[in-house]
């Protein structure tokens, strides 16, 4: 089984920028970031797979937000620039022990989440 810890969310301004972290335990093919925001479903946010780096943004992430992944920390990062008021959600961590493309979004294990606060 793979646990995950999130870390580093807060509180920005729109157009600031924050760097949310997930340290893992347990070993995983690929990690991602999702986030919920009030009154909406879980949405895709990125991942990246352990060996390669590989990397898969979904379309609002994109230009703006980067996935990245340090092995030996086994820690998985999603780094936030130009955040808007529309990103306010908790972002949470996920990782699956099986090996799918990374452009399937299902996912086997969560953090408990983070919050991100972006003011206007």
């Amino acid at each position: 089984q793979v646990q995950l810890v999130e870390s580093g969310g807060g509180l920005v301004q729109a157009g600031g920028s924050l760097r949310v972290s997930c340290a893992a335990s347990g070993r995983y093919y690929a990690a991602a970031w999702f986030r919920q925001a009030p009154g909406k479903e879980r949405e895709f946010v990125a991942a990246i797979d352990w060996s390669g780096g590989s990397t898969y943004y979904s379309d609002s992430a994109k230009g703006r937000f980067t996935i990245s992944r340090d092995n030996a920390k086994n820690t998985v990062y999603l780094q936030m620039n130009s955040l808007k008021p529309e990103d306010t959600a908790v972002y949470y961590c996920a990782a699956r022990g099986i090996a799918r493309g990374l452009g399937n979004t299902e996912y086997d294990y969560w953090g408990q989440g983070t919050q991100v606060t972006v003011s206007s």
